[in-house]
């Protein structure tokens, strides 16, 4: 799944990361094309469905876009326009290519605080202070521990969550916090990606943060097989 990036881990550590990574991808993958397909037989075949099918497949897909995200900063898979930088000289492009790293990361950090404010309350925790720039966790905000999903069934795996955050209180069906704990997990790994991304470029490693050059790419390639 490494597409055009050659990317490459250095370390164990990093090749285990990755091999997670893409094996998350592929079973959340792999689990929406299963849920749907079987809501698909039972529904057609058998007039029965899993009323909880449409909201497990959701979850699923805003997990699979938020890791994907950091991901294909990892692998340099996003799209971008890149027409008017490949005319500048190489110097140019590559302060240009560095100050849009700069401003993509402040975005990020910006979306990890403002996802950290929205999933805290599921968790029973508090957001911070401050509009732009955590100042601090605010006070006497209330928390949504008690909202649950509208059709996924409670996991016997997770009740340690109602004396945790629910006072004890079960939940009868799965609690937001966990499907939304994606939010700032996910937010948190474009902020490491994009500055992983970011030494990159200063050490030369990579020209920009989008993928380019894929016409050309594909017609090297092609030309090689056609010489061999």
């Amino acid at each position: 799944m490494s597409g055009q990036s050659g990317y490459r881990a250095r370390t164990k550590l990093g090749h285990w990361i990755n091999e997670i990574e893409e094996t998350v991808i592929a079973l959340l993958l792999g689990l929406m094309t299963l849920v749907t397909f079987v809501n698909v037989v039972l529904r057609y075949g058998f007039n029965q469905s899993l009323i909880w099918g449409l909201e497990v497949t959701l979850i699923l897909f805003a997990w699979l876009v938020l890791f994907g995200i950091a991901y294909g900063f990892k692998v340099t898979a996003h799209l971008g326009v890149d027409a008017l930088i490949n005319i500048i000289p190489s110097r140019p492009r590559r302060m240009l290519s560095l100050l849009a790293a700069a401003v993509c990361l402040v975005y990020a950090l910006l979306l990890l605080k403002g996802a950290w404010d929205y999933w805290a309350p599921f968790a029973a925790l508090q957001p911070t202070d401050g509009r732009w720039l955590p100042t601090g966790f605010a006070e006497g905000v209330r928390d949504r521990a008690f909202y649950t999903t509208d059709q996924v069934p409670m996991l016997g795996m997770f009740r340690w969550l109602e004396d945790l955050i629910n006072y004890g209180d079960e939940y009868e069906k799965l609690p937001r916090v966990i499907p939304y704990a994606m939010l700032p997990f996910a937010c948190a790994m474009i902020v490491f990606r994009l500055v992983e991304a970011t030494i990159g470029l200063i050490k030369g490693e990579r020209e920009s943060l989008i993928v380019s050059h894929e016409a050309e790419d594909a017609v090297a390639d092609a030309a090689a097989l056609n010489k061999d």
